[in-house]
């Protein structure tokens, strides 16, 4: 393949989306994607909290979450468990997935959707390690009961998800499906809770852009039916006489 096909390809496949970004960051600068920065800010100070000596209980209070937690105290720590940085890895890498795949798709989506679509890839998550804690560990898909004691935080199910969602929003489908094939080799490879909820979070933005894909669809010709047949009562209708 040339450089002139390359270019015809990397346009096809990035150029709505680069160019949405582009125009809003020319535009608008900082104020294209404020709850981006909010975010940002607040995993920072999750962070530093949490590494104070009277930070660590207060956070993981608020936003821990364990498969071996009640349903309900789980589903109240999920959304603030997108901004707790996970203890085992770097901040920085939570802080750069935030401000890189959050703000994209603020611009790209608008915030409230983004935000929606995170916490339903991270709810996924969540529920997913339920599941498989009660599956067991004699299952591909299920898990063994130390899982449930592992603290699930960090947004790594969110920026999956919201990867996801956005290339398939913008037709980048081969975006689209390297993240997709990147999430299920990592579960492959490494069969942990996280690679396995990165995997779930995947499944429910797929099975959400499908069902969203079925109602663009019916939608022109529920639309369509309903302006014939209002066409054929009018030009059914008796004329009046004046």
């Amino acid at each position: 393949m040339n450089r002139a096909a390359l270019r015809r390809a990397a346009r096809t496949e990035w150029g709505p989306l680069v160019g949405a970004v582009w125009h809003a960051l020319t535009t608008k600068r900082l104020g294209a994607f404020p709850m981006t920065l909010a975010a940002v800010a607040l995993t920072a100070v999750f962070q530093i909290v949490q590494n104070q000596s009277w930070g660590f209980e207060p956070v993981q209070k608020l936003g821990s979450v364990q498969a071996r937690l009640p349903w309900w105290l789980a589903l109240l720590r999920t959304p603030l468990s997108l901004f707790v940085p996970a203890l085992d890895l770097p901040v920085w890498g939570a802080l750069a997935q935030v401000l890189l795949v959050f703000g994209i798709a603020e611009i790209a989506l608008g915030k409230w959707r983004t935000l929606v679509v995170a916490y339903v890839a991270t709810l996924a998550g969540t529920m997913y390690a339920r599941l498989a804690v009660h599956i067991g560990p004699d299952s591909a898909f299920g898990l063994p009961p130390e899982a449930a004691k592992v603290i699930d935080t960090g947004p790594s199910a969110a920026v999956v998800g919201l990867a996801v969602y956005v290339t398939w929003r913008y037709r980048a489908w081969f975006t689209c499906a390297l993240v997709v094939l990147a999430m299920v080799g990592e579960a492959v490879v490494k069969p942990n809770l996280a690679g396995k909820e990165h995997v779930a979070a995947v499944a429910a933005m797929l099975v959400l852009c499908a069902a969203e894909e079925a109602l663009r669809r019916r939608k022109p010709r529920r639309d369509a039916y309903r302006d014939r047949d209002e066409g054929g009562q009018r030009s059914g209708a008796p004329a009046t006489r004046s």
